[in-house]
């Protein structure tokens, strides 16, 4: 076993690839940005990252538009609290169930190919929405399809854009290209759902599909400038199958990624379903329009933006396992106080404590997995990690949907509460005896034991 793992192992490692640009104005401009903001920004200094970075950016403004309006139709055109959670799960679905075989896929073949496919894939999705709501053909089923047509699309997407990362930034910085990449994640999600709440109430849901179709052309150019170096494919020696369970058997084994995913899923679960009923406490709750919605979601981001800045200024001072404590009590905190509160005003301030405590934890759990893993198996390792932070959603969704019809939103809050409180106390006492990151030096077969 440890010679086909060695087999699999990059001839040249992506940390001396990757070598940062002289003497170009724009790498001196980041370069002067980390210096005066600390290491807050430091991967910027690499052109490729750069490019990725906003890229991604543009796209994600374009997606967290679209994330805004589909909520708001679904309500708005069914009245159903759990068509909600059944199209969260749809599009959901095809992630957990092919995203481990697609991180397969993205140990294998060119992951920048692979995500020049999704990109096409999803926007052609976006304009179809576009197209249908504008001509007032919409139908909940419609809804359903296309949900899972973009799961297909982000079951391969997602694995293949986190195993991407190193390529792009190199082992040295990954941990805060990782921080950054949540930041810019939800840097989006102050604009975005802002942007879509002034186009829904002006124009309409369908501008807000049509803007996410084109913002995938960044990523597209961006991509297309990279300038990546060459690399050797491994030779595979097995089977599709067996390298899969190769990669379950290793995330199993491995006690840092084990314990992460596990605690992340209970918290996926019975906390982060709060997203989905958004619509539901802002219309029955706060009784407010789609302005204040848009807003409601925009200082959500806020808090999470803040939360992903935290982790990537203090990454290299505080262990990503005292980050994860710190978050998870955070967002538990917010739960309850979002489940006592019934004013606008004070459940903004709210919002945005649980946005800064979620990312704090997902994150910093994000950063672990990322620096801890395998170079052979990192693919995989993404695709199961991509399952898992999927199949957490549509069931939370589902369970919070069916509790909030049967007891009401303020109950499924509750119950949020008690279970994050106990993953916070199992968080503090784990952070003590983590094993440390990975270095450059011994991430060569370190973890090589766990699978044979």
């Amino acid at each position: 076993m440890e010679t086909e793992i060695q087999s699999e192992k990059r001839k040249e490692p992506f940390s001396s690839n990757l070598k940062r640009p002289e003497g170009k104005a724009s790498t001196a401009f980041f370069r002067f940005l980390s210096h005066f903001l600390g290491a807050t920004f430091r991967a910027l200094q690499h052109r490729n990252y750069r490019l990725y970075f906003f890229g991604l950016l543009i796209s994600w403004i374009g997606t967290w538009m679209h994330r805004t309006a589909i909520g708001w139709l679904i309500y708005e055109l069914t009245g159903s609290k759990m068509l909600l959670g059944l199209v969260a799960a749809a599009t959901s679905g095809p992630i957990v169930l092919l995203s481990p075989w697609a991180g397969s896929l993205a140990d294998r073949w060119s992951k920048r190919n692979l995500l020049m496919v999704t990109q096409v894939w999803l926007a052609l999705l976006a304009f179809l929405l576009a197209g249908l709501v504008a001509g007032g053909w919409i139908r909940p089923w419609h809804l359903l399809l296309i949900g899972t047509l973009e799961g297909l699309a982000m079951a391969l997407d997602i694995p293949t854009r986190q195993a991407f990362l190193v390529e792009v930034v190199g082992r040295e910085d990954l941990a805060n290209a990782v921080a950054l990449n949540a930041s810019m994640v939800n840097a989006a999600r102050i604009l975005g759902p802002s942007l879509a709440g002034i186009l829904m109430a002006s124009v309409g849901a369908a501008a807000c599909f049509a803007v996410n179709g084109l913002s995938f052309i960044a990523v597209l150019v961006a991509l297309v400038w990279m300038r990546l170096a060459a690399r050797t494919q491994p030779v595979r020696k097995q089977g599709a199958w067996a390298r899969l369970r190769e990669g379950f058997v290793y995330t199993v084994r491995h006690p840092v990624l084990r314990e992460a995913m596990v605690l992340f899923a209970l918290v996926g679960i019975f906390g982060w379903s709060y997203a989905v009923l958004l619509p539901v406490y802002a219309q029955d709750v706060l009784h407010i329009a789609e302005k204040r919605y848009g807003l409601l979601l925009s200082t959500n981001g806020l808090g999470a933006l803040f939360g992903a800045l935290t982790v990537a200024r203090f990454v290299a001072r505080f262990s990503p396992q005292r980050l994860r404590a710190m978050g998870i009590t955070i967002f538990a905190v917010g739960l309850a106080a979002l489940a006592l509160l019934h004013q606008y005003g004070p459940v903004l301030f709210v919002l945005w404590a649980i946005g800064w405590g979620q990312m704090l934890f997902l994150s910093s759990t994000s950063t672990l997995i990322q620096t801890h893993v395998d170079e052979a198996f990192r693919g995989r390792v993404m695709g199961i990690w991509t399952a898992v932070f999927a199949g957490v959603m549509p069931t939370g969704a589902l369970l919070a949907g069916a509790l909030c019809n049967w007891f009401g939103i303020q109950t499924v809050l509750w119950i949020g509460f008690g279970i994050c409180l106990g993953v916070a106390g199992l968080a503090w006492t784990r952070r003590i005896i983590t094993p440390p990151l990975l270095s450059d030096s011994d991430e060569k077969g370190s973890h090589l034991s766990t699978v044979e």
